[in-house]
């Protein structure tokens, strides 16, 4: 019997964080053949998590272009993928979250009459504004796949009540399992940036802001709620690992540049950066896949959104969704710096988000899919 041919696209840091565990995965499985397309709409963020997980790209549309927008990403993808499938014939494309990347990745699996298979699925604000455009690539990509790997029983219930085609797993989330490579060894630290670090005299904050929905006075909030902080505090150390987007540095740097507690440093590869919130007091993030990660370090995280996607760590506890105005992010930060019960309540919270096991699942239910075993994956439940 021929082997299952399975085209693995992403393009972003996030989704290569989080489908580098599964690319390994699918190499294990003889009935499968593997490869890995990115389009590298990142470009430097992209290869630092491909050297960390030690993946090379069996194509690279190379596509990441200077001040680019999305309707640039996205015809850049679409006409790149056109002679990538042509040349692999893939069975099934694989593509992850709710980027550009993935919208366009899936769109042109579409247009072949190739079999759409969604990791990370299921997730949803129903505000197709918040966050954007990622809400919408999320919805279109759930109508255009068949296969759809849910990270939880919520996300799995969002797809059932939107009568999506084809087969839904409940997974957990790929970011777990990429954790038990990031974090599980203990080593130290690669970047020298944090090798000055003292995590025992102070209580270090890792902090992540780059969301488009967060441009102009949210992010201003943002920033002058944290310089608050580290003045009402002097024994936090701020670590906050910069994005590239001119616009986010030409903020952080505006607002926090002169705090000196405050230590602005270039973005980290996926490793360093899980090693960073394992050792830190706390996170303070809006980013998507942190609200995640961090709690499965027994990390609490104040997400800096006005909704969420992720609400099943609000409801166990590990996060709490503070907004983006000033006084109520200075407020909840605050009170995890000064009630050691608060603390301690999002500490000990469980996970909701996998087990580290959620390639297998993904791989076997492929398997399943293409009717190589008669077993489907058991579903992921916290």
């Amino acid at each position: 019997m021929e082997k299952i041919k399975v085209l693995s696209v992403f393009g972003t840091r996030p989704e290569a964080i989080k489908m580098a565990p599964l690319a390994m995965e699918l190499k294990t499985h003889p009935e499968i053949e593997s490869r890995v397309c990115v389009t590298a709409q990142h470009r430097q963020m992209l290869d630092s998590v491909m050297d960390c997980f030690g993946i090379t790209a069996d194509y690279d549309l190379d596509i990441m272009g200077k001040n680019q927008t999305l309707s640039d990403v996205t015809t850049r993808v679409l006409n790149g993928l056109g002679e990538v499938f042509a040349e692999a014939r893939p069975d099934l494309v694989l593509v992850h979250g709710d980027t550009t990347t993935t919208f366009s990745g899936a769109l042109a699996a579409f247009y072949a009459k190739i079999a759409v298979g969604h990791v990370e699925a299921g997730l949803r604000t129903y505000d197709r504004y918040s966050p954007f455009p990622e809400e919408m690539n999320r919805c279109l990509v759930g109508r255009l796949a068949t296969l759809h790997f849910a990270p939880t029983a919520n996300n799995a219930a969002n797809l059932r009540r939107e009568a999506v085609a084809g087969d839904i797993f409940v997974t957990g989330n790929t970011v777990i399992d990429a954790m038990r490579y990031t974090v599980g060894s203990g080593a130290g630290f690669d970047s020298p940036q944090l090798g000055d670090i003292d995590f025992d005299k102070n209580r270090v904050i890792a902090i992540t802001c780059h969301r488009r929905e967060n441009y102009g006075a949210p992010m201003r909030n943002i920033f002058s709620a944290v310089r608050d902080m580290a003045g009402r505090f002097p024994d936090v150390l701020v670590v906050y690992p910069v994005h590239l987007s001119p616009v986010v540095r030409d903020a952080a740097y505006g607002i926090l540049g002169d705090v000196p507690n405050v230590k602005l440093i270039e973005p980290l590869d996926a490793m360093d950066m899980h090693r960073l919130m394992a050792k830190s007091y706390m996170v303070m993030t809006d980013s998507g896949g942190i609200q995640e990660e961090a709690p499965a370090l027994g990390k609490p995280v104040l997400v800096l959104r006005r909704e969420t996607e992720r609400p099943e760590a609000v409801a166990a506890g590990t996060v709490e969704l503070c907004g983006v105005e000033r006084g109520d992010i200075l407020a909840a930060a605050s009170a995890l710096l000064t009630d050691p019960a608060a603390y301690d309540r999002m500490a000990h919270a469980a996970n909701p988000y996998g087990d580290g096991h959620a390639c297998p699942r993904i791989a076997q239910a492929i398997l399943y899919a293409f009717h190589r075993t008669d077993e489907r994956p058991d579903e992921f439940a916290p």
